[in-house]
């Protein structure tokens, strides 16, 4: 079952290791001419909600947000995950971390840990992303089998439209407390059922909404 991990000093040292990979990566796309980007820190980890199941590995979600494209188009979804994936990878590489894999919805880095103290496992996820007037997009990869079957495309996040404003409402009326017991509630609901279609970030944005709609509708 999941559990909110508790050790701040391990979690205060991951979060800064992560946070020097992804600002590394998004300096070096922005210094280049093919686009420009922004990265964020997501839902659980963003919120000190980051959950471990028993003693297995725990990642970091982070959103890169595609600003403007110069030298590929907006809707180019392979074009833009393969030069994302090539720039993540030379970053991974000069901090001595293994090529990323090409997930569907996400680039995941391998699993590493921390020599000294808590030896938990961690790693990356980092989805691309892009902002419209109904919220926010992910980049999805479906894979066939077949390289040249494969098909690239944005999917709409579910109900993800004012999200920010929503999280600082709760916070204004001291609910955070309540977003962290139905947060938990949610994953070990989801592990329970063996459902592997909730990633962290979904989960958050149902808790948020929830929870919103609760006490502000």
């Amino acid at each position: 079952m999941y559990h909110y991990i508790d050790d701040k000093d391990f979690l205060k040292r991951m979060k800064a290791h992560c946070a020097d990979i992804i600002n590394q990566l998004v300096q070096a796309i922005n210094s280049d001419s093919v686009m420009t980007v922004e990265a964020h820190l997501v839902g659980s980890g963003a919120r000190n909600l980051i959950t471990q199941n028993a003693k297995e590995p725990i990642d970091l979600d982070y959103n890169i947000c595609i600003i403007e494209c110069f030298e590929v188009r907006f809707n180019d979804g392979k074009a833009i995950k393969e030069y994302i994936r090539k720039e993540f990878n030379k970053i991974l590489a000069k901090n001595k971390w293994g090529d990323c894999d090409d997930s569907t919805s996400a680039l995941t880095t391998k699993q590493r840990s921390f020599q000294k103290g808590n030896k938990t496992k961690f790693s990356i996820d980092l989805a691309i992303v892009r902002e419209n007037y109904r919220g926010w997009e992910r980049l999805i990869h479906n894979k066939t089998g077949w390289i040249a079957f494969d098909q690239w495309y944005w999917n709409e996040a579910p109900n993800s439209r004012g999200l920010a404003e929503k999280v600082e409402d709760i916070k204004d009326e001291d609910l955070w407390l309540e977003v962290r017991k139905l947060y938990l509630e949610k994953k070990n609901m989801y592990l329970c059922r063996r459902d592997n279609n909730h990633p962290s970030f979904n989960v958050y944005i149902e808790t948020i909404n929830e929870i919103y709609y609760k006490y502000f509708r």
